[in-house]
Order: C-alpha cells, then sequence, then structure tokens
C-alpha cells in the first residue's frame, strides 16, 4: 500500500520545488498587480482602500496612453514581423553548406549573447550626430561632408530603436528555425529533386511547413519578449521626448517609479497583459486551425 501510494505521489514532489517557485515569483506577483489596479495606493505603496475600475479610467483617459499604446504595436509589429522574415532568411543561408559556415553562425550569435543595454548603448552612440561612427564612416568614405542627424524627430529616434530591436531579435529565430531546418529528412529534397521541383516550389511546399512548428514557437516568444522589452528604448530615449518613444513598459515605469502613481501603473501593466494573452493565443488558435486543415 505505501509503495503504490508513493509511486502516485513520488513524481509530483519532484516537481513540488518547481511548483513553488512558480507561485512565489509568478502567481502570487501577477495576483498583487490585479490586487494594485483595482486599489487606491499612496506614493508609499500603501494600499488604501478599493477603486474599481478608476484606475483603468485615468490611464485610458489620457492623450499619453493612446499615443504609448500605438508605440507599443508599432514596435511589436515591426520587431517580430521583420526579424522573423529576415531570421527565416538568415537560417536558410546558414543551413546550405559553403566555407566559413562554423565562423558565420557564430558571428550571428553576438548580438544576442550580448546584453541589450549594451547593445542600445552602442546603437546610440552609432547614431550620434557629433561623435556618432555612422557620421564619421561616411566622412571617410566620402559620402557626406558634414554630420547629418539621423535622429531630427522622435519618430526617427523611434525608428532606430526598431532598428536596434530587430537587429538582436533575429538570432534567436535564425537559431530557432534552424534547429527545425536540420530536423528536416533530406529525403524529401530528394524526392522533390526528383520530380523536377524548383527552389520554391520545394521552400513552400516541403520546408515552410515543416519548419512551421519552430517559427510557432519563435513567434509567440517573440511577440511576449519584444512587447515587455524595457532596455532598448530606456536606454535610447528613456521614452523622450513627451512619450512620444513610450512603450508600455517604460510607460508604467515611468507611473509608478517617477510620478509615484503604483495604481495607474498595475492597471497598465494589466491591460498590457491581457493585450498579450489576447494576441498570443489568437496566433496560436490560428496555427492549429491550419495545421488541422
Amino acid at each position: 500500500m505505501n509503495k503504490k501510494f508513493m509511486r502516485k505521489v513520488n513524481p509530483y514532489l519532484w516537481i513540488a520545488p518547481s511548483v513553488i517557485l512558480m507561485a512565489i515569483f509568478i502567481v502570487i506577483p501577477i495576483f498583487m498587480v490585479f490586487r494594485m489596479s483595482i486599489s487606491d495606493i499612496s506614493k508609499a505603496g500603501i494600499i488604501k482602500g478599493f477603486a474599481g475600475m478608476g484606475n483603468f479610467q485615468k490611464v485610458m483617459g489620457t492623450p499619453a496612453f493612446k499615443i504609448v499604446l500605438r508605440n507599443t504595436i508599432v514596435w511589436t509589429i515591426f520587431v517580430v514581423g521583420l526579424s522573423t522574415l529576415l531570421g527565416f532568411i538568415l537560417a536558410l543561408m546558414l543551413n546550405s553548406k559553403f566555407k566559413g559556415r562554423k565562423i558565420a553562425r557564430a558571428i550571428i550569435v553576438f548580438p544576442w549573447a550580448t546584453t541589450l543595454v549594451v547593445q542600445a548603448s552602442a546603437w546610440k552612440f552609432i547614431i550620434d550626430t557629433d561623435y556618432g561612427t555612422l557620421n564619421s564612416l561616411l566622412r571617410t568614405l566620402g559620402i557626406i561632408q558634414a554630420n547629418v542627424n539621423w535622429t531630427p524627430t522622435a519618430g526617427a529616434y523611434f525608428a532606430w530603436e526598431i532598428a536596434c530591436g530587430i537587429f538582436v531579435t533575429i538570432p534567436f529565430v535564425c537559431f530557432t528555425v534552424l534547429a527545425g531546418l536540420q530536423s528536416i529528412d533530406q529525403s524529401y529534397y530528394e524526392a522533390a529533386e526528383l520530380d523536377g521541383a524548383g527552389y520554391f516550389k520545394t521552400l513552400f511546399k516541403i520546408t515552410v511547413p515543416l519548419v512551421t512548428p519552430q517559427l510557432t514557437i519563435s513567434t509567440v516568444l517573440n511577440i511576449i519578449y519584444v512587447f515587455n522589452s524595457f532596455p532598448i528604448i530606456w536606454t535610447i530615449t528613456k521614452g523622450d521626448p513627451a512619450n512620444r518613444t513610450d512603450t508600455i513598459v517604460t510607460y508604467l515605469y515611468k507611473l509608478a517609479f517617477y510620478n509615484g502613481k503604483q495604481g495607474q501603473a498595475a492597471a497598465v501593466s494589466v491591460i498590457g497583459f491581457l493585450i498579450l494573452l489576447i494576441c498570443a493565443s489568437l496566433y496560436m488558435i490560428s496555427v492549429l486551425r491550419k495545421g488541422d486543415e
């Protein structure tokens, strides 16, 4: 009786530490954020009472939040979309045989291995008008005679931040897809070659369907990762000027730690969580439906 009981209980004992850690560091903080979002909180972080939907109404009633929400959507779509496309193309190139392939793979992983703060600082230095390496290189090559202001507007700054985001996200997509490409049985390609299928037909009929699981995983993780990305925007612009380059995560940081509006910051966090949950769920459902077809 005891042995049978222990066999049933033993698996749960093994996963118990992980479940406890998840409860402490994930479940409880999520619950606390939801609680804070519907509470009246002092600047000292003390809950004074129930606020209902008041924090959400205050946040969504401000013009800044509309700008922030638009920026977040643009940031996520462009970074995830372009990094997925470029990462897939790069994975196809690295999957083919050529001299120096191992060195090329090592070089590609560098942006992913370096911290985002270092990457963002490097990009900020590159586009600097007075001392930036981009202007220095173009002057050396004789392409320009005087320094160019690469960030004349907030929109230009935001475009450079998106470019930085794409650059640091490509390696993750590339190596995720590359793992899928290397797991494909070569007999599929041999059969397609015998049938006279061209490169693009083979690509869309064999390669893309077989790496769809890897693309799905990388896309969903990237949506979550990019949506919540803080270091790049904060390092380059801190969301300035006037929230023009803010995203949800930098905006809620300002609300909580600059303005002392922790209830409103929690409300923004909950809104971001719900947006991510809906987007990820819809994407997964659409992919699963296509797979069933």
